[in-house]
């Protein structure tokens, strides 16, 4: 067999395997609590017009936030979209998605980190997490000294 007969049957055991993991993922338990909660949420007339009302009041901020904190209405337009905000965060089927969304989002990044894990030490894993502690340079992590 040629060498590129094998790494083509490399690339295709490899690609039926991701295949299949894609699979498992998909048919978890958690993929069916996030769908069955956006679904919900989607659904929610209560959460329809909090999502008008937010959208406005948003819009309404950005147009105070263009001259910052100097715009006579600036903070009463922020206080208002984080009021909004907080009525979205309370309906229940908005809390349950946000939650359900935070579990896949963990086993997808737990899976993605174990692949390239299992390749190097040194290949970064991307997360949705802004306060991620990976390490490295600029992040407050430990330097490994490996940037330059």
């Amino acid at each position: 067999m040629a060498v590129m007969e094998s790494r083509t049957l490399d690339m295709s055991t490899m690609l039926m395997g991701a295949y299949d993991l894609a699979d498992l993922i998909k048919n978890s338990a958690d993929t069916a609590d996030y769908l069955y909660w956006k679904q919900r949420k989607d659904s929610d007339a209560e959460v329809q017009l909090l999502v008008k009302e937010f959208l406005k009041s948003k819009e309404k901020f950005q147009e105070c936030e263009r001259f910052g904190h100097y715009h006579p209405n600036y903070h009463e337009a922020l206080d208002q979209v984080r009021a909004v905000e907080a009525k979205l965060d309370a309906v229940e089927s908005v809390r349950r998605f946000k939650e359900a969304e935070r579990r896949l989002d963990e086993l997808l990044y737990s899976v993605s980190e174990t692949i390239a894990r299992a390749v190097s030490d040194t290949i970064k894993v991307p997360s949705n997490d802004p306060l991620a502690s990976t390490g490295g340079c600029s992040s407050g992590g430990s330097c490994s000294g490996g940037c330059g």
